[in-house]
């Protein structure tokens, strides 16, 4: 017979986990596309096509900054969740 409880519980564990590696997975990208641009701005501060790269990277870390908050928004919501259990 299944343990509904058991089976939530495991849920809710594998869906802390899969949000942390999200938002490590969002960090990730974050650091790197601060990196690209600096470097960018740096060694390339007169080639248009390495500007046009490091706006568009600017809106991908703004992108990446809002998903990672709404991972841990929803990672955090999880953990209260286990932690009543």
């Amino acid at each position: 017979m299944l343990d509904l409880e058991t089976e939530r519980l495991k849920m809710l564990t594998d869906a802390h986990e899969h949000r942390q590696r999200e938002v490590m997975h969002h960090q990730i990208n974050i650091d790197n596309y601060h990196l690209a641009i600096e470097e960018i701005e740096t060694k390339h501060p007169e080639d248009e096509v390495m500007l046009d790269f490091a706006n568009k990277l600017r809106d991908l870390l703004a992108s990446s900054i809002i998903e990672q908050t709404k991972e841990i928004i929803m990672r955090d919501v999880i953990a209260k969740q286990l932690e009543a259990q």
